[in-house]
């Protein structure tokens, strides 16, 4: 159980910011599943959909940044569970970039490998494990989109979404598994204790120049 509560470079919840984060949200102060429900809540909407520098940035840069993707999202919620007690792991995966289409658009959609690093956090809560994915799109921006495909109700796939349930995607929270990109899953790296540990075994597939210009 230590391994999914310990403090690592990439989970660095002893940095002064995501303390003063945790005192003045009082997260401490709530049982288990009212302290999950709120930090979900705080990562998915509170840190807005966007890419930051790199997948392995620490979550206290994440915070700092204001936004962040499936990967950095899935770090900042991971570091803050832990700083409350709560046992998690990563589950990592690979996702095809059709997803990602009008997120990211032009030359920097084409430069984009085919199969995406992702990953999602996974909680442990009343010994029983919990997928939190649906925590990458902020409510605004997913209200949004929406809105501007308002005709669609099943199944869709762009703009950081690719769910058959587009018109109620299950990414609330209350003891139950969240989804918002999984229908994109193309290849299952397993769990991992930290994203520490993911990021040494499996990178996002860019040579030197498209990393330059990522």
């Amino acid at each position: 159980m230590d391994n999914y509560l310990k403090e690592t470079k990439i989970l660095d919840y002893s940095n002064v910011s995501i303390q003063e984060l945790l005192e003045q949200r009082g997260w401490k102060d709530l049982d288990t599943v009212s302290r999950v429900k709120a930090i979900y809540n705080f990562v998915r909407d509170e840190i807005k959909f966007g890419y930051n520098v790199s997948d392995d940035i620490p979550a206290s840069e994440i915070l700092k940044d204001g936004y962040g993707q499936c990967n950095t999202k899935a770090t900042l919620l991971m570091a803050l569970l832990r700083a409350t007690g709560i046992p998690n792991r990563i589950h990592g995966f690979t996702i095809d970039k059709a997803l990602q289409k009008g997120a990211i658009t032009g030359i920097w959609y084409k430069l984009s490998p085919k199969n995406i690093l992702h990953s999602w956090v996974e909680v442990l809560v009343n010994e029983q494990w919990y997928f939190l994915e649906g925590v990458i799109l902020d409510k605004p921006y997913l209200t949004k989109l929406q809105e501007q495909n308002s005709d669609c109700k099943t199944t869709f796939c762009g703009f950081g979404v690719y769910t058959d349930n587009f018109e109620n995607p299950p990414i609330e929270w209350n003891l139950n598994n969240t989804f918002i990109q999984d229908k994109g899953i193309n290849q299952d790296f397993g769990v991992f204790d930290t994203p520490d540990a993911f990021y040494a075994k499996h990178q996002q597939k860019l040579n030197a120049f498209k990393k330059f210009i990522f």
